[in-house]
């Protein structure tokens, strides 16, 4: 019999592991927050829904998804403050536990929940104690979670073809290197998550995960190699940016425990990624022509 795996919150990392999923023999299922996202996924291989995770007696409808091997949590909250992120992440975390009773509920957080601002490097036992309030509720999400017997997965920055901050500011002349520039910036590429979930899934495994790549640059590093590949100016310094909607960090996240598993990062850096991934840097020359080639 295959293994059954929702992802709940079929957007950029969602739509990703489910393909891979589906991919390596999994029965799969999609949920979207809207019918029109819903129906933007008409033409996938496995059936996506429109469910609202904060409306417990919408998630009870869903009958055919109870008892899943795996509900993968991976929703977003639409750029929302704290009340968005209670909503989406906490309430929708219980009400999957108590309406769909998933035999492993594997929650995707964020690395930002870490608050260190001294550049230590930090792992899945090191103080998470965030300072906004934003943070906070993914913590009490995590703990919710892990008290329940599942898994969490902190991800860092993501990227990938058509989502990069870093990326698009440095292309369109928005970037702007903070300070001295040596404030340590962790990400990990979309198709690298997607493979991570699948690990944690297939492995049943629970706790906290970290998911990052392998290395951990500064921020001055990434716009003065940017620079040179592409032939550009470094971007100028100007001040940090105090109000981050998830706090001002400075540490460099391990993936050591991740990788103990068996799981390693197709892209294990940015500079990688930039190099590697044909798609990554097509999809912004498509959005703003002409704003970043190859230097010859």
């Amino acid at each position: 019999m295959k293994q059954r795996a929702l992802i709940a919150g079929c957007g950029f990392v969602g739509l990703a592991t489910a393909r891979l999923l589906q991919g390596r023999g999994w029965e799969v299922g999609g949920l979207t927050h809207s019918e029109e996202s819903a129906g933007a996924l008409a033409g996938e291989h496995f059936p996506v829904l429109a469910c609202d995770l904060s409306d417990a007696a919408a998630l009870a409808r869903l009958h055919s998804w109870e008892y899943a091997d795996v509900v993968i949590h991976c929703a977003s909250s639409g750029r929302g403050g704290a009340d968005a992120y209670r909503a989406v992440y906490l309430d929708g975390a219980r009400n999957v536990l108590e309406r769909l009773r998933p035999k492993q509920l594997l929650f995707t957080s964020s690395t930002s929940v870490y608050a260190q601002t001294d550049g230590s490097t930090v792992d899945e036992n090191s103080p998470a104690e965030p300072d906004r309030e934003t943070g906070r509720v993914l913590r009490d999400t995590e703990e919710l979670v892990l008290q329940h017997g599942g898994t969490v997965a902190r991800l860092a920055g993501i990227y990938g073809p058509g989502r990069s901050v870093l990326l698009r500011k440095f292309s369109t002349g928005e970037a702007v290197i903070e300070a001295d520039g040596r404030r340590f910036v962790n990400q990990v590429h979309r198709d690298d998550i997607a493979s991570a979930l699948t690990t944690l899934a297939a492995a049943n495994a629970t706790g906290i995960f970290n998911v990052v790549d392998d290395e951990p640059l500064t921020q001055r590093a990434i716009y003065e190699w940017l620079a040179a590949h592409f032939g550009k100016p470094i971007p100028p310094t100007g001040p940090m940016d105090p109000n981050r909607k998830r706090g001002w960090t400075n540490k460099r996240v391990s993936n050591a425990k991740l990788r103990g598993l068996g799981w390693a990062p197709r892209f294990p850096s940015f500079r990688d990624a930039i190099e590697h991934d044909p798609e990554l840097v097509a999809a912004l020359s498509q959005e703003h022509p002409g704003s970043i080639t190859k230097h010859p």
